[in-house]
């Protein structure tokens, strides 16, 4: 009976420890505002890489808002979209006028 009991406490034990320990992570999820801000900073840089990514993160961890895309940045953005690849003559022309206009 003894034995039995001694079982039952240390399995009662490992359970209550156990909750105990899953309840800590939940603490430490919440992120201070920092953090969001780079979560999301980091989400954005996607794709950028050295000098770029750099220079990118440094302006958007302060807050700053990006510049504005340059003509050569909007002819590139409209040029890699793939209806841009398909159409040809004065349908492209129209395309591309009205993406560069943005």
């Amino acid at each position: 009976m003894r034995v039995q009991f001694r079982v039952l406490a240390v399995s009662a034990l490992f359970v209550f420890a156990g909750s105990a320990l899953a309840a800590q992570p939940q603490a430490q999820k919440d992120l201070t505002p920092q953090q969001t801000r780079m979560k999301t900073c980091n989400a954005q840089a996607t794709g950028k890489t050295g000098d770029d990514r750099k220079t990118f993160m440094s302006s958007c961890l302060k807050g700053e808002q990006p510049a504005k895309m340059t003509q050569q940045d909007k002819m590139k953005a409209c040029n890699a979209d793939p209806k841009a690849k398909t159409l040809k003559g004065d349908e492209r022309k129209a395309f591309m006028s009205s993406c560069l206009k943005g």
